[in-house]
């Protein structure tokens, strides 16, 4: 029997950094993954995504290099590199991984982790202190700890009138490995899985239609926002459907034949594949959480501000708690429960100042409040915007589509949301979070020297816009 100050389940960005910052505060660590360390982000999600998706902007380039002044001829896309690529570019961030875990002395347990009850002799009288880890062999090993941290992570949801089935019906895993560009796609759900999948195909030469259910794609941001990406999709060549339903899909021939409910009627569309891309459930099952009595509600562990469950000594952090189901945020939630552990008395998670970032073209990035959530919440507000068209580094970029939107509280000017579409905005986001962190208001936002020329400009302009005082407009 292995003794541990701290057992984690699940190696993927939340389950991974929790165990680092563990074991920098002194604890002796273990992880237990059945699959890759890194888990789904590093592996199947947001990291071979995104090489994918810079291999289409690539090529995307070179398709526009006349734009430019570049005379290039005969590009063309090949997609088991682009794949190989993407592959190449997980596999070395799982090593990474595995470097992390030497360098901080965490063991790795390979196997499938399993909370059991009961406790062996000598142990501290807690329920719930015992993992069983059952290997690939189907040897089964206990291992014992103060503290057990869940961290089991979401695949992909699946809908009863789509069933994946790998090949003609597929989820993400799939559509990052396909061996061949589908002359037809139709993809199902556009959150960002779905917007960031149709923006690479599309790209690459695949015929894209979305399908959504409700009333606007990617609908957890702003409606600006929503706007301006589907006229931005609709203008490089793909078909949506929103307030649109998947009733059926027939794959008994060589394609596949989806029957879409539409508010005109009921259509039928003929394609190559159907890429189910309607969010993630959560990894809940043989994890032995009713064995010790861990408490879920509608799929998620019932968790409080620092990731305890109803179960001494058992935590449960990432996709499987409350909140969205974002790498970063999973790797917060792991800090917290570790400090707090520790006895560092970490603050908890603002779960309103949690940037979400999408990765097609254009990208979005999201924080705090929309317009509509903040007039809801009760808020006299001040909107400011600023086109990139205005902005002489998107223009000389060649990037002058999208905005940024910036919303604060009339009365105390506080900042109570971001919203942004275009190039590189995925990595202006956080000059957002950290101001909103640090109580910023618009007027501070203003006085605050940007550098030019520069795409962040646009967030001290359209601060200033919204004041009265915009320079470049």
């Amino acid at each position: 029997m292995a003794n541990f100050d701290l057992i984690v389940i699940g190696s993927g960005p939340g389950g991974y950094v929790a165990a680092i910052r563990a074991s920098q505060l002194g604890m002796k660590v273990a992880v237990v993954e059945k699959a890759e360390l890194g888990g789904i982000c590093l592996n199947w999600g947001c990291i071979p995504t995104k090489a994918l998706l810079k291999s289409a902007n690539v090529f995307e380039y070179i398709q526009h290099a006349a734009d430019y002044g570049i005379q290039v001829k005969e590009a063309a896309p090949d997609m088991t590199s682009m794949v190989k690529r993407s592959r190449d570019v997980a596999a070395g961030m799982s090593k990474g991984v595995q470097f992390l875990f030497k360098k901080n002395k965490i063991e790795q347990i390979a196997g499938h982790g399993k909370l059991k009850k009961g406790l062996s002799a000598g142990a501290s009288a807690q329920a719930g202190n015992k993992v069983e880890v059952t290997d690939a062999a189907g040897k089964k090993t206990d291992y014992e700890a103060k503290h057990i941290i869940v961290a089991t992570g979401g695949r992909s949801r699946e809908l009863p009138a789509m069933k994946i089935d790998g090949k003609k019906i597929i989820g993400y895993r799939e559509a990052m490995v396909l061996p061949q560009r589908p002359q037809k796609m139709l993809i199902v759900g556009s959150g960002a899985i779905g917007v960031e999948f149709a923006y690479f195909y599309n790209t690459i030469g695949t015929e894209v239609t979305i399908v959504e259910f409700l009333p606007r794609i990617v609908p957890v941001e702003d409606e600006e926002i929503s706007k301006a990406l589907e006229k931005s999709f609709k203008k490089a060549g793909m078909i949506i459907h929103v307030n649109s339903e998947v009733t059926k899909v027939d794959t008994s021939g060589k394609g596949c034949v989806v029957t879409v409910k539409t508010p005109t009627g009921e259509i039928k569309i003929e394609t190559d594949i159907v890429l189910s891309a309607v969010g993630v459930t959560t990894n809940l099952e043989n994890i032995g959480l009713e064995d010790v009595g861990v408490k879920t509600d509608k799929g998620k562990v019932v968790v409080d501000d620092f990731g305890k469950t109803n179960v001494p000594g058992v935590y449960a952090i990432g996709d499987i708690t409350r909140g969205p189901a974002l790498a970063h945020v999973a790797s917060a939630e792991g800090i917290i429960c570790v400090e707090n552990i520790a006895g560092k008395k970490p603050q908890p998670l603002n779960y309103n100042n949690l940037p979400g970032c999408t990765y097609c073209s254009p990208e979005i990035a999201s924080v705090g409040y929309t317009e509509e959530a903040a007039k809801k919440a009760g808020y006299e507000i001040k909107v400011g915007k600023f086109p990139f068209t205005a902005s002489g580094k998107a223009k000389a970029a060649g990037a002058s589509d999208g905005f940024v939107k910036v919303i604060f509280d009339a009365k105390y000017g506080e900042w109570l949301g971001a919203h942004m579409i275009g190039a590189n905005v995925t990595e202006m986001i956080a000059e957002v979070v950290a101001a909103r962190n640090l109580e910023t208001t618009g007027h501070e936002i203003i006085k605050t020297v940007h550098p030019h020329p520069t795409m962040s400009e646009a967030i001290m302009e359209a601060a200033a816009a919204a004041y009265g005082e915009v320079i470049h407009l």
